[in-house]
């Protein structure tokens, strides 16, 4: 039985992978999960200098999820490379860096900085703000975004996956517009923005107002979104959106997705990633299915 897919040209021992922010880089989830029974571990975002991210309160439970405004507080890319790196070296495991940042500059520095590193491949978050624009989203301008893609491959050793925005009138054209920049894969959904309020304090639940709303909740969009893109682009999709068991991710993987990112499940189980690699071996051999690669994008009318 074959587990192995396929993403930008790098092979993954199985198509579970972690999403970023939610699993730090490894070191935190590794005596609950062994590192070496994933496809890869995603980072959390990495940016050219230290962020602080966002003042609290920035978590809120919610109905079906979360809301969280970390703002993408980081070490920054010096503490990256000498600490982190060197313990997802030790595990047979690929690598993915998620890289941030607030203007074109910021994103191009960390990707050159991580051209000699032993790392896989490169995910661009462009949900990022872009400060240079008022704050709007480089994932929510298709020009941007396009432009963030270009400068990066044009300095990138690694595979680039772009990290897609759902806050978006049309998710496949922003899919399409990276695509002919030349990414060589996307990965989506990123979370939804959504708020809420504490009705007896009258105050909004996060500091920030708003958040970005992930887990079960959203995981219907994400199956819309994913398979909507694959049938607009040629390059591959890594899926992610509300995943908290096998089945969840195999709905993804029929609907187009050549991996899966889990994330606000590891919150709920530490040991989520590593149950849901075996649910689908497990399928795999209830259904007679003798390579996972049959069920990408296999979704029938």
């Amino acid at each position: 039985m074959n587990t192995k897919v396929d993403l930008a040209g790098i092979t993954l021992k199985n198509p579970i992978v972690t999403a970023s922010g939610t699993f730090g880089s490894g070191a935190e989830y590794s005596e609950f999960v062994d590192l070496n029974l994933l496809g890869g571990v995603v980072t959390k975002g990495v940016a050219n200098i230290p962020w602080e991210g966002n003042p609290t309160p920035r978590v809120a439970e919610v109905y079906g999820g979360m809301l969280n405004a970390i703002g993408l507080q980081n070490p920054g890319i010096d503490v990256f490379v000498e600490r982190d790196l060197p313990f997802l070296a030790k595990y047979d495991t690929r690598v993915i860096v998620n890289v941030c940042g607030k203007s074109k500059e910021d994103y191009v520095e960390v990707v050159e900085r991580l051209a000699d590193q032993a790392v896989d491949l490169l995910e661009i978050n462009i949900s990022c703000p872009n400060v240079k624009e008022g704050g709007i989203a480089f994932g929510q301008d298709p020009n941007a975004a396009a432009d963030i893609t270009r400068a990066v491959k044009a300095v990138a050793k690694q595979p680039v996956i772009m990290k897609l925005s759902p806050n978006v009138t049309d998710i496949a054209y922003m899919a399409q517009a990276v695509e002919a920049a030349g990414a060589d894969a996307v990965s989506l959904i990123n979370t939804l923005t959504g708020m809420k309020i504490d009705v007896k304090s009258r105050r909004f639940a996060l500091a920030n107002k708003t958040g970005g709303l992930s887990g079960p909740a959203i995981h219907p969009i994400a199956v819309r979104m994913v398979y909507q893109v694959a049938q607009a682009v040629k390059i591959p999709i890594v899926g992610m959106g509300g995943v908290m068991n096998a089945n969840d991710a195999l709905e993804l993987i029929l609907a187009g997705a050549s991996a899966v990112a889990v994330g606000t499940a590891n919150f709920t189980d530490p040991t989520i990633t590593r149950q849901i690699v075996d649910g689908i071996t497990q399928f795999m051999a209830e259904q007679g299915v003798e390579d996972i690669n049959e069920l990408i994008g296999a979704v029938r009318s």
